[in-house]
């Protein structure tokens, strides 16, 4: 009778487990690695290994020059590619959203910046009986509301002032709206450092919402993710509790379209 370990050196699910292991271990070291590095670290034998690299390399999803380390192959590069293409941010959001609307009891939204407005191109509901009333498709101030805000704080400062100009000034619309050019720069400054906006009953009174950005792999702005709710709901001491929580929905959005912490976050043009 086989051992244990024979069979599950033959399991195929086994197999295609150390194959991926193999491809993300190599992704992850920026000058490849070597047959005995892999085995060390993902607890390969090396003839094993080795048979694994080969086949990998023969089908272009590994490369290597003579017998230098083993690196990803224009096949992994392409299939990545293809795969980002195909990526919706409001399907890959969803989860995260309606997990977040789990965990905070607040209504999520997502939005994405259409010309001078923040469009809501997303929506979970908060289960209580209060309703926010936004809807996909409602367009939005970007300098009222946590999910506009945090759009504008990742493009170029130029292109906020044509913003600003195109929209006619800063509209006020509460007695909590900013309305000053100065202030609003400030506003979007403290948004990149804490990685957060807040609306603080600027867009609508009794009405508190935050948000952050999601970045694409390339690092550049795709939308902003957050929450909302009254100000009962989000009190001032809790915000930056539920910061961190819609800061990290945004993050495993972000990392689902293709951008990881490395990456350097490119302002749009």
């Amino acid at each position: 009778m086989k051992s244990g370990a024979r069979k599950q050196e033959e399991n195929p699910a086994t197999a295609v487990e150390r194959t991926l292991a193999i491809l993300e271990a190599v992704s992850q070291r920026g000058g490849g690695m070597t047959n005995a590095e892999i085995s060390r670290k993902l607890g390969i034998p090396k003839s094993t290994a080795s048979y694994m690299l080969r086949a990998l390399e023969k089908h272009g999803y590994l490369r290597r020059e003579d017998t230098g380390p083993y690196k990803l192959g224009v096949k992994v590069l392409s299939l990545g590619r293809s795969a980002l293409s195909e990526l919706d941010v409001r399907s890959v959001a969803m989860p995260f959203m309606r997990q977040l609307v789990e965990h905070s009891n607040l209504t999520a939204h997502l939005a994405i910046l259409d010309g001078t407005e923040a469009v809501y191109v997303a929506k979970v509901d908060s289960p209580g009986f209060i309703k926010m009333d936004t809807w996909v498709g409602k367009r939005a101030e970007v300098h009222t509301t946590s999910v506009g805000k945090a759009l504008a704080a990742y493009v170029p400062e130029e292109k906020v002032h044509e913003i600003v100009k195109e929209r006619g000034g800063l509209k006020k619309i509460t007695q909590h709206t900013l309305t000053t050019m100065s202030r609003f720069l400030r506003d979007l400054e403290k948004v990149r450092e804490r990685g957060y906006s807040i609306d603080n009953e600027e867009n609508s009174l009794g009405v508190r919402c935050l948000a952050a950005p999601v970045f694409n792999e390339t690092g550049r702005l795709e939308a902003s993710l957050g929450v909302s709710g009254t100000v009962n709901q989000i009190p001032l001491e809790h915000v930056p509790r539920l910061a961190e929580m819609v800061k990290e929905a945004a993050r495993k959005v972000s990392v689902q379209l293709g951008w990881r912490a490395k990456t350097e976050v490119r302002k749009e043009k």
